[in-house]
């Protein structure tokens, strides 16, 4: 039986269980609290992060790497075959991702939340303006790029939502509410008891 290990509100589990969820992987769902980390979770990856995903013969505690698993074994939808996906994921990632965190926990850092957000606006202009072209980040067609990057773009919108409903991000409005409203995400959230190794 493959086992996940999970937050509910984190974005990179929210990523993985979407991959996992859409690929109809069976597991058991282990939903931990943060600051009160089981002890079986730390034996299978000592980094104390989620997700980490257990099957028979690997241990992934990479999101990203849950996804591609999850996809190479069904992806109906060829989510895996879009073109350029890597380097926007990559960009989301390794530069966005780190320029979010500082805007959700401004007071943590030297600048202004107002600071940071602007730190950030490049990659909303950056898929605003795909999204011009068509309905999801890279083609009409749900890609990889558009689940991984979404919870993060979720993340960053409800760290002021009146902000980003009023400042002209109209297409990546209509993506993110596309993406919250889908089956896939609904499904992802339900709540789960907190798993207790005893």
């Amino acid at each position: 039986m493959n086992i996940l290990y999970s937050f509910r509100r984190c974005p990179y589990a929210i990523r993985a269980r979407m991959a996992l969820q859409y690929s109809g992987i069976e597991y058991q769902h282990r939903e931990i609290l943060l600051k009160n980390k089981p002890q079986s979770m730390l034996d299978y990856s000592a980094k104390g992060t989620v997700p980490v995903f257990v099957t028979e013969n690997n241990i992934l505690d990479e999101s990203i790497d849950v996804m591609r698993w999850a996809l190479n074994q069904f992806d109906t939808d060829k989510w895996l075959q879009q073109p350029q996906q890597n380097d926007l994921i990559e960009k989301s990632d390794q530069q966005f991702k780190a320029q979010l965190d500082r805007y959700k926990y401004s007071d943590r850092h030297e600048l202004s939340e107002r600071e940071y957000r602007d730190e950030a606006l490049w990659f909303l202009d950056l898929l605003d303006t795909k999204l011009q072209q068509h309905s999801q980040l890279l083609s009409n067609e749900v890609s990889m790029a558009d689940i991984a990057i979404f919870p993060f773009i979720r993340q960053f919108a409800f760290v002021d939502k009146q902000w980003f409903d009023e400042n002209g991000y109209g297409y990546l409005q209509k993506w993110l509410a596309g993406h919250l409203h889908s089956d896939l995400f609904v499904k992802v959230m339900e709540k789960h008891p907190i798993w207790s190794d005893d």
